[in-house]
């Protein structure tokens, strides 16, 4: 009752956003239960009178998405625990140690940031492929095992630590080591959950690579398995929109048990530092 009318004003403003931004994906489901020929229909309508509970079945049968859901699972759970672990450690190494070169070589590291990923995409292929890495879980999951933006998302974090608390665990005696995990990491929870939920979705989406990197049905991801249902004549919207439905589950399950995580990364130092 105490709010204004620039509140209100703002609140609906922001209402229908909402309900815009989530548009897509409401109308995502309502296709997913909708037979073929209610997908043309016209005036289009959003809630079919026939709903078709067994597309949800369907689509495990028509193409291995069972398989291609797991593949994208253990593929970006091992990319988000591999960076998480390389880029922490080359974040201390930028923020809490000191050393001949390391403002020179951090900004080597950022300028890495402006390189598209396209540009050394043929090259990762050529080195994956010399290995035998083709349609393997290693060839997939390797060549993302760091990033240079995780690596500077937790520098940043890393400088907003008191140098005093990291110098008088060194003078107890500590090592970097033990500095390292049990001063810098339990720390750095805010700052490693925000790197992971930009990390789990960034790879869960990822398409290029695996589309070039997996021949074989059985080591395609989620994304490639949904492809393969776009045909260049005919699509069947409804299976395709039911894969995605599925397909989109485990990155929404990943902000609302990270959302605090991600939040607070964001904002407590993330992007700060001194």
């Amino acid at each position: 009752m105490g709010k204004t009318a620039t509140d209100w004003v703002l609140f609906v403003v922001l209402l229908i956003g909402a309900l815009l931004m989530s548009g897509p994906f409401v109308w995502m489901i309502a296709t997913s239960f909708k037979p073929a020929a209610d997908v043309f229909q016209f005036p289009p309508t959003l809630f079919t009178a026939d709903p078709q509970v067994e597309n949800y079945v369907r689509i495990f049968s028509t193409i291995p998405f069972g398989r291609a859901m797991a593949n994208s699972l253990v593929v970006s759970v091992l990319v988000t625990l591999l960076q998480l672990i390389t880029c922490s450690m080359a974040a201390y190494a930028f923020a809490c140690l000191r050393f001949r070169g390391r403002e020179v070589l951090f900004l080597i590291y950022l300028a890495a940031l402006m390189v598209p990923s396209q540009v050394t995409l043929i090259p990762n292929f050529i080195l994956i492929k010399s290995l035998g890495w083709i349609d393997t879980y290693q060839g997939l999951i390797l060549p993302y095992a760091f990033s240079s933006f995780g690596t500077f998302l937790l520098r940043q974090y890393l400088k907003s630590i008191p140098a005093e608390l990291l110098e008088a665990a060194r003078i107890d005696g500590a090592s970097h080591a033990q500095i390292y995990l049990t001063i810098v990491l339990p720390l750095a929870k805010p700052a490693l959950g925000a790197l992971a939920i930009f990390t789990f979705v960034a790879q869960w989406n990822n398409f290029l690579w695996p589309l070039i990197t997996t021949t074989k049905p059985d080591m395609q991801v989620a994304i490639v398995a949904l492809a393969t249902l776009q045909g260049q004549y005919n699509t069947d919207w409804p299976l395709l929109m039911t894969g995605s439905v599925i397909a989109i589950v485990p990155v929404l399950l990943v902000f609302v048990f990270g959302n605090r995580a991600f939040i607070a990364g964001l904002t407590t130092g993330a992007f700060g530092g001194r």
